[in-house]
């Protein structure tokens, strides 16, 4: 639970360097570059040896899934919503994480409802401060596949976890970031000739997002999701 909380910490400082420091960098790019340094953080770590092929194949669509699509949809949804506006939106997360881990019938304990009614009062928050008209639906959309994705990914490499509990985390983790790299690098290509527009302060904020809040913090999150109960893997969000 400790490495949930430290990580929940460190991917609060990340919504306002999204907004604010990366505008006019295509998301999709965005989404690539971080995973990309992501994977190469993790490559030396790598031991493929013992682990079968649709094993590895299983963490690559997990990754695909949990940090690529992801990504794409969460960096994208910054066009269209405030950074405030995307906070409040990642609060359904707990939900989808609760209904993917136990069922509609077994999500609604205690501990769902206070996220729920928290949820349900941001999200009108948002909707209900502009006029009907100018509510940003696409940007709505955006996020709640970003935490549809988020939260099937996380489920899905805990429950991986649990049937191979003698293989190091650390030891296939590059495989979920191989699989985000292979998710976002299509997206990301129509922008590959903007590379040289990006600044060195830029630059240095993909650095930190890449290796620390993408790389070392979603490694951590999994690693801490795989011996938490769903209850309280259901508080996070992604960065």
């Amino acid at each position: 639970m400790i490495w949930l909380l430290l990580v929940s910490i460190v991917w609060a400082f990340s919504f306002g360097l999204i907004k604010g420091r990366l505008t006019g960098i295509d998301p999709s790019l965005v989404a690539c570059i971080r995973v990309l340094l992501a994977l190469l953080v993790f490559l030396p770590f790598f031991r493929p040896r013992g682990l079968r092929g649709r094993d590895a194949l299983t963490l690559v669509a997990i990754g695909a899934v949990q940090f690529g699509l992801m990504y794409v949809a969460y960096i994208a949804s910054f066009r269209q919503l405030a950074a405030y506006e995307v906070v409040v939106m990642t609060i359904f997360t707990p939900l989808f994480v609760s209904l993917l881990a136990e069922g509609p019938g077994r999500a609604w304990r205690a501990w769902s409802l206070p996220a729920a009614a928290v949820a349900t009062v941001g999200a009108g928050i948002v909707v209900m401060g502009r006029p009907l008209e100018s509510v940003p639906w696409t940007g709505v959309g955006l996020i709640q596949l970003s935490n549809i994705a988020f939260a099937a990914g996380q489920v899905a490499y805990r429950k991986w976890k649990h049937k191979h509990a003698g293989v190091s985390d650390a030891r296939v983790f590059a495989l979920l970031y191989a699989g985000a790299v292979l998710a976002t690098l299509p997206w990301a290509l129509p922008a590959i000739g903007t590379i040289p527009s990006i600044d060195t302060g830029q630059w240095l904020t993909l650095l930190y997002l890449g290796v620390i809040a993408s790389g070392l913090c979603f490694f951590l999150w999994n690693f801490g999701a795989a011996r938490t109960a769903a209850g309280p893997l259901a508080g996070g969000e992604q960065p």
